[in-house]
Parts: structure tokens; C-alpha cells; sequence
């Protein structure tokens, strides 16, 4: 396909017009801004300049010069490192100064949406009902539980709020009760690295024991005994999760001993307990292959074995009832099946008997253990939708339904709720419902009576109503003739001449799917006359498992012309204007965004990115750095020369050229530990010197925060607001 470029900016001499204080920020400025003597003439600041310093890439397929790979410091303490971030920083503050109260106002506004005093809803588990709530004003959450009624007294087993004094990142970012519920384990990060310290407390007495354990995954399980607990250690160079470690309470965590150790490093690690609380569960999973081990709760020496043992492509997942296994397989169903199958001949295929066959129009997510019927989350016609299938008698119906809704695109997920007695035990089925202009809304499905029961639905704060909102579901022809799902939101009475602004967000790897959920932020797109599109690209599993095939590998360019595709269409059908387009993308979606930039630069207006993975052949190169042995079967692994070359031709930073580029706004955290910051430094600092329009290009470094963020609710939104401010620039929105 063939583009010409379109100038987003008026003409150089249009300064006046533009106004002095939106100059930088619409890239209205004089030929001479980017000279320091006449850009402080008119007081337009001037982006730092990354020094350049002879480095080679090593590859077995050639050599690479990389003049900014001196901007990786593994240590966050290289003081010209540092400096260089602090400088583009406070580049970010001099461009965005214009916006400040914009920013402002933009903030207060996403805050006031977020419920002051808030709460989870229950959960029954072991007599006690838990759950989280908010204070009014606070960051974190409190922890609580009630022992056998709801209206019990509260007993708070963490404030976060309290606990989070005195540093600048804190997040609790998992928590475990033991089986007799006398303590409570949970997982501490105060960097912002996922490098969690286990630590546990005593809910009798309110004792913090001395008992911590450093580099740990979040996840973590008790042992039947009540003073065991198994968790994950964590490679400190790779951050890895490669052993299985337990750990006694009492005893020196140097001394715990280590129950299982993958050797292969393209897996991952998790820890879990079944529904039926009778097995514990080591899962390990690739990209292409996955293994389970279960050893008994009650095992004082905790002997694992495998469910089904690891073979060549086959990913499977497993549960426990009865006296069998439940088994979410790819064998032989490529958008998987449920099968059912003895503890003793789990790992004998023949003994397999299919609870829910796969299908080709249907992909099987996830699945939930009830004692008379299984929850089934599946993905049909690119949309998450929940399956109902009885397998006892005395309910409603003896066959397999799914649950109804009239919205054209939304999302219905399975929460699958502790245990297999209490109140949700056998007939009640929790699943959360949202939709684009459906704040999330909890329900229990009762099989028995055929009725929903909502339990709580997202409060949003002001003058917020789903009447004034409405959703399309559109199907657009990628220009190889498949077609791709587009979610797309709009205020009622926004014109559709292809005058508006269009916020278009996309994903596509992994197989994680872009569900079109309600974001409250995003209202203040809305309400300002956006049209808000989710492309639901190749690389997710929105439309199955080929749909993630046709996304990754030698594949992976489709992921980027679909999104360019989308755009296309939106504008050709007049959903948008083709001067007002920004596209939003983070993580694995911020090398989507790096590629749209350098293929299709003339369709954006501007581009936002967090966290964006845009140096994809040095990382992949490099197996020192997190992720990337667990990524070949994802991206390749370039030393093979057709992945190699094929990577080279779409990764971000090798494909900058001298050329126009939208409007860009970078985000990162210096402790990332996903995307290390040093990426987009890398790629920022090669756009300053190559691209060839004056269109703000600004780079916003979180020093205090890793891959997610900020963690506290209301700090979050921080970013949002900047990004908005930023975006609304572009358009000379003030208000």
C-alpha cells in the first residue's frame, strides 16, 4: 500500500495564529526553533541531546552499531544516565507548561469519577467473608475480613494505606490466608521491580512474625500444616521464575528448601491450590508447551508429579473434583477443549472424556469448578462470552447455555470464587458484565431459579449516564482481506461527518485479547466529542487460536497493518477525522505504536505510548535481560538468521529513518522490569536525531515506578491527565 504524506501543522509562519503558548505543543514554531539562540528568543525550550558513543551489538548474523546503547545503566545509578532522564523530564515539564492547569483540570476530573469510600464484593472462603475497601481520599487498599455474616465486625488484616508511609513506591501485590485462617502471607514490592518480599502476619494477635523472604514471585500457596508455605524465587539478573522453594515458618529463609527447579528457561512458573483445596499445583508454561505438577495438600514431604507430562506443542491447564481431573487441553482442538479424566490416568490420553469438545468457531478460555456444572469463559465472533454447563441433576437445564446480553460489543468474564462449599458452592455462578458504556457490574447467576443477581455495580461519581453513550461493533477488511473486529464508542450526538477525534487503542500479542471494557477515563474523551476504537488486531485470541498464529513470528507485520487498516476505515467512513487521529498503545501494544509510527506516520495526528518494547532485536539477543528466553516462540530468536532478518525489518529503534513523524508522547519507569526504560530512551533519543518535522516529541521517565506505574488509585491518573493534556494540545482543546 501506497501512502502520501499528509502535514498535520499549518504553515511555519502561522505562529501567531497559533498562539505562543500552544507553539511546542502543536508544533506550530518558526523554522529557527530548534537554533538555542532563537528558540530562547521565543522561549520554546530545546530537547537534550543524547550523546553518541561507538557501541557494537554482537550477532552470530552480523553486527550492529547502536550510538545510544551507553543509555543502559543495570544499576539505575550512572549519573549521566541519570542526568540525561532528568533533562528529559524537565523537557516534559518546559513543553507541557501551556497544559499545566488543562492537566490539572483533566486530573481533578478522572478523580472525581473514582469512588471515595469503595469495596470488592465478598468473597465467602473457610467461615470468613473477605474483601478490600477504600477510605475517602486514601491511595491503597484496606484488607479486611468478617467471620460468618456479613454485618460481623470487621476485622482489618492489612492497611496498606498505613504501610505505605514513608515510601515512594509501595503495593502489596498478593495475599493468602492459611487454611485455618489464623495468618495471612503476602507479597510486598517497595521499587516497583515485581521483586516481591514475602512476609506474614499473625491474625490472632496482630504480630507481624520475623519470617521474610526476598525475590519472589507475588503468587504463593500454604501447605495443609499451616506453616509451610511454597513460592517462587526469582533469578535477580534474569528475574526468571525458576524455583520452587518452601519455607517454613521459623526458620532461616536461607536454609528453605527447594521442591522443584525448572531448567528450561522458556518457561514460567505459578502456584496454586484446586478448587477442591485437596491438591497443590506447580504450573509451568511456554508459549508452546505447558506441564502441571500436584502433589497432596496433606504431603508433609509435598511430592510432586505431573498431571499430563510436557510433550511437544501441547498446552494444557487443570483442576480438581471428585476423583478426576478437569483438563483444558489443546490436543486435538486447537481452540481447546475440557475433558475429564482420573487422578491415577491423567496422563493417559485414552482415559480422556470430553466435558466440552472444541469447536472452530469457538475458543475455550477458561473454565470455573461448580458441584453441579462448570463456568466456561469462551471467545466467540471476537467477543467474551460465558457458557453455562450443568453436569448434575436438578438444574434448570440439561444442556449447555449461554448467558444473554443485547449490547453489539462487551465483555463477560468468570470470576471463579474459592472453594466448593459456602453460598456459591453449588447453583450460584459470579461473573462480572462491562461493556463499553457499562461500568463493570458483578452478578451471581442463579441456575436454579434462571435469575441474575446483582451484587454491585461500578459506582461512577457525578453526572455519568450509559443512556448518553453508544457502541458499534464494526468488522473492517484488512487489506489482505480478512476482517478485523473494531469495537468503537461515541457520545450521542457526536457527528459522524468526519469531523471528530478519534482515540484508536490497540494491543495484539501474546493472545492477550483487547476486551471492550468500560474505562471511566475515558468519558473525558468522550465528553469532549472523541471517538473511542478498540482494534481487536491479529495476535490477540480474540476470533481463536489462529487468530493469535497470524500475529506472531514471521507473522507479526499483520499485528501492524490491521491497526493501520482500522484507522483507514474509520476515517474513510467519516467515525473520525484523518487530521485527528491519536493512537494509544503499551507495552508489547507500544511496538504496535513504534511500528505505525515509522510505516504509516502520515495517518496519526499523535501517538502515546507506556512502556514501549522498541529495541526488539537487541533484547532479543540478549538473554541477561527479563523475558527474553521465555519470548522466542513469540518474536523469534534472532540468532537464527529468517527471525533475525525478519525482526530487524519491523523492530521500532532499527527502522527510525529521516522522515516526518506525528506528534509522540514516550512513557516508561526507570525500574521497569518488563520493558527496561532504557529502550524507549534508546528510541526517543534516535527520533530526536532523525526525524525531520517540529511536531513535540516528549519523554516522561517515572522515577519512582516500574511496568505499571504508579500504584496508588488516584496517583495513576496522573500519567492519564499528562497524556490528555498532551493530546488535547495537538488539537488546541483548552477546556
Amino acid at each position: 500500500m501506497q501512502f502520501q504524506f499528509r502535514s498535520f501543522i499549518g504553515p511555519r509562519s502561522a505562529l501567531a495564529a497559533c498562539g505562543l503558548a500552544f507553539a511546542v505543543l502543536t508544533g506550530c514554531a518558526t523554522p529557527a526553533s530548534t537554533d538555542t539562540t532563537a528558540a530562547a528568543a521565543v522561549n520554546v525550550p530545546v530537547p537534550p541531546v543524547a550523546a553518541r558513543k561507538p557501541y557494537e551489538v554482537a550477532s552470530v548474523n552480523g553486527n550492529r552499531s547502536d550510538p545510544y546503547y551507553w543509555l543502559r545503566d543495570d544499576t539505575r545509578q550512572s549519573k549521566e544516565v541519570l542526568d540525561y532522564l532528568n533533562a528529559e523530564n524537565a523537557y516534559r515539564d518546559a513543553v507541557l507548561a501551556p497544559v499545566a492547569p488543562l492537566q490539572k483540570k483533566i486530573f481533578e476530573e478522572l478523580t472525581a469519577r473514582v469512588p471515595q469510600d469503595d469495596a470488592t464484593v465478598p468473597v465467602y472462603e473457610h467461615g470468613y467473608w473477605y474483601y478490600e475497601r477504600f477510605e475517602p481520599g486514601q491511595e491503597h487498599p484496606v484488607y479486611a475480613r468478617r467471620k460468618g455474616r456479613r454485618d460481623a465486625v470487621e476485622q482489618v488484616l492489612l492497611d496498606g494505606n498505613a504501610m505505605a508511609l514513608g515510601h515512594p513506591f509501595f503495593q502489596i501485590g498478593y495475599t493468602e490466608g492459611s487454611p485455618n485462617g489464623k495468618l495471612l502471607a503476602y507479597a510486598e514490592d517497595l521499587i516497583g521491580r515485581r521483586q516481591y518480599t514475602l512476609k506474614v502476619k499473625n491474625l490472632e494477635t496482630g504480630e507481624f512474625l520475623k519470617d521474610t523472604v526476598a525475590d519472589i514471585e507475588p503468587g504463593f500457596v500454604w501447605a495443609g500444616d499451616n506453616k509451610t508455605i511454597l513460592y517462587i524465587e526469582k533469578d535477580p539478573v534474569t528475574l526468571l521464575s525458576v524455583r520452587v522453594r518452601r519455607h517454613r515458618l521459623g526458620t532461616d529463609a536461607k536454609q528453605d528448601e527447594i521442591v522443584y527447579e525448572e531448567k528450561d528457561h522458556s518457561y514460567f512458573m505459578g502456584l496454586s491450590r484446586s478448587k477442591s483445596e485437596k491438591y497443590l499445583f506447580i504450573s509451568l508454561h511456554s508459549t508452546l508447551q505447558s506441564e502441571w505438577l500436584y502433589a497432596d495438600t496433606n504431603d508433609a514431604k509435598l511430592r510432586f508429579k505431573p498431571v499430563v507430562p510436557r510433550e511437544p506443542n501441547l498446552l494444557y491447564e487443570a483442576d480438581h473434583f471428585g476423583d478426576e481431573f478437569i483438563i483444558r487441553t489443546n490436543w486435538q482442538a486447537p481452540n481447546f477443549r475440557i475433558v475429564r479424566a482420573p487422578v491415577a490416568r491423567s496422563g493417559d490420553k485414552r482415559a480422556w472424556r470430553d466435558v466440552v469438545a472444541g469447536r472452530d468457531n469457538a475458543f475455550i478460555q477458561s473454565f470455573a469448578i461448580y458441584k453441579d456444572f462448570l463456568g466456561i469463559n469462551e471467545r466467540v465472533d471476537g467477543l467474551l462470552k460465558l457458557r453455562v454447563h450443568p453436569w448434575r441433576s436438578g438444574v434448570s437445564s440439561a444442556k449447555d447455555f449461554v448467558l444473554e446480553t443485547t449490547e453489539p460489543t462487551y465483555t463477560m468474564a468468570l470470576v471463579d470464587t474459592p472453594g466448593l462449599t459456602g453460598e456459591n458452592g453449588a447453583q450460584r455462578l459470579r461473573y462480572v458484565y462491562s461493556s463499553l458504556t457499562t461500568p463493570r457490574t458483578t452478578f451471581d447467576y442463579d441456575l436454579k431459579a434462571d435469575k441474575n443477581e446483582e451484587l454491585k455495580r461500578e459506582k461512577i461519581p457525578g453526572t455519568f449516564d450509559s443512556a448518553n453513550y453508544t457502541s458499534e461493533f464494526l468488522q473492517v477488511a484488512a487489506r489482505d482481506g480478512t476482517k478485523i473486529p473494531v469495537s468503537v464508542v461515541y457520545r450521542k450526538g457526536t457527528k459522524r461527518d468526519g469531523s471528530a477525534p478519534l482515540f484508536q487503542y490497540g494491543y495484539g500479542s501474546y493472545g492477550n485479547s483487547a476486551d471492550p471494557f468500560f474505562r471511566a477515563s475515558w468519558l473525558s474523551l468522550l465528553d469532549r466529542g472523541f471517538v473511542v476504537a478498540i482494534a481487536h488486531i491479529r495476535g490477540g485470541q480474540e476470533l481463536g487460536r489462529a487468530w493469535y498464529e497470524d500475529g506472531k513470528l514471521l507473522k507479526k507485520k499483520n499485528t501492524f497493518t490491521d491497526f493501520i487498516d482500522v484507522t483507514e476505515y474509520l476515517t474513510a467512513n467519516q467515525y473520525a477525522a484523518r487530521d485527528k487521529v491519536f493512537a494509544y498503545g503499551r507495552s508489547a501494544g507500544g511496538l504496535l505504536m513504534g511500528a505505525i509510527a515509522n510505516i504509516a506516520p502520515q495517518d496519526y495526528r499523535g501517538i502515546i505510548t507506556e512502556v514501549p518494547f522498541v529495541d526488539v532485536v537487541t533484547t532479543m539477543l540478549d538473554e541477561s535481560i527479563p523475558l527474553t528466553t521465555n519470548e522466542f516462540d513469540e518474536w523469534g530468536n534472532p540468532k537464527q538468521k529468517a527471525y533475525y532478518d525478519y525482526i530487524r525489518s519491523y523492530s521500532p529503534y532499527d527502522n527510525v529513518q529521516a522522515q516526518n513523524y506525528p506528534a509522540l508522547f514516550v512513557a516508561t519507569g526507570l525500574w521497569d522490569s518488563q520493558v527496561q526504560y532504557f529502550e524507549p530512551a534508546k528510541w526517543v533519543a534516535k527520533l530526536r536525531a532523525m526525524k525531520t518535522d517540529k511536531n513535540p516529541l516528549v519523554f516522561s521517565i517515572d522515577m519512582m515506578a516500574g511496568h505499571g506505574g504508579k500504584p496508588g488509585r488516584f496517583q495513576r491518573y496522573e500519567d492519564t491527565a499528562l497524556q490528555y493534556a498532551f493530546m488535547f494540545g495537538q488539537l488546541g482543546i483548552t477546556e
